[in-house]
């Protein structure tokens, strides 16, 4: 029953991921605490793994349609190292009541970013200003609660600069995939304290279902998914804050 659940939960992982472009970690980090009882250090490290391997699934679909602004994601993932191993360097020692409550946190704002309308018409280049603050932004929450930061990178460039919301998911996979496989590497002291048999099926199925999503997806999917998954996020966040704080 475990393998049916994690490939079924790899398989709604990979399909978020695939059409909207983020918000992968935000499901897997809820389900490895609350469906395989993983505690939330752990569950924030195998989430990387999980969605760091399908954002590059993903990404390699959306580079094969010219779908990635390569110089955005890689200078967003560099600018955001310092914050990103910083944070993650110290992940392990904070409490798990800081990283639940964090997340939650995290969940409200992400739910609520993903359903604004563009402000932008036509694309145009991010600031440097805005730059940096959104790369050291998205590598904090990154190295704090294994959130690969797509939520913030897609509304970003697609509100804010006009990019088309297909090239934004593109970037954001891309985005994805460096600073969560960046921050794995860093926790490496935790790996031999997880069991890898479940997040590699949740992998495994998230890989193949992103993958396809990333081809398959059109527009109108991506927007009715938005409203639903808004409404999902919203709601691990008060079950999470609710869990961490009254039960």
């Amino acid at each position: 029953m475990e393998i049916v659940a994690a490939l079924i939960a790899g398989s709604f992982i990979g399909a978020v991921l695939g059409y909207i472009g983020a918000g992968g970690a935000m499901l897997a980090v809820p389900i490895l605490m609350y469906v395989f009882s993983f505690t939330p250090h752990l569950a924030t490290t195998a989430s990387l793994a999980i969605v760091g391997s399908a954002a590059v699934s993903g990404a390699i679909a959306k580079a094969r349609n010219n779908e990635i602004l390569y110089r955005d994601a890689i200078v967003i993932w560099a600018i955001g190292l310092v914050t990103n191993v910083g944070f993650s360097s110290i992940s392990d020692s904070l409490p798990d009541a800081f990283i639940k409550t964090g997340f939650a946190v995290v969940l409200f704002v992400a739910g609520l970013s993903m359903i604004r309308n563009p402000l932008a018409m036509t694309h145009k280049r991010m600031p440097v200003a805005i730059l940096i603050f959104v790369s050291l932004l998205i590598g904090s929450i990154t190295g704090l609660f294994g959130i690969g930061g797509g939520f913030l990178a897609i509304p970003i460039l697609v509100l804010f600069f006009g990019t088309p919301q297909s090239t934004a998911s593109g970037t954001s996979l891309m985005i994805i995939a460096l600073n969560s496989l960046t921050s794995l590497v860093v926790r490496n002291q935790s790996w031999h304290e997880i069991n890898w048999k479940i997040p590699l099926v949740i992998a495994i199925s998230a890989i193949g279902i992103t993958n396809l999503a990333s081809r398959k997806g059109s527009r109108d999917s991506q927007e009715k998914l938005k409203y639903y998954y808004t409404g999902l996020l919203v709601a691990i966040a008060i079950f999470t804050l609710a869990e961490t704080w009254i039960f």
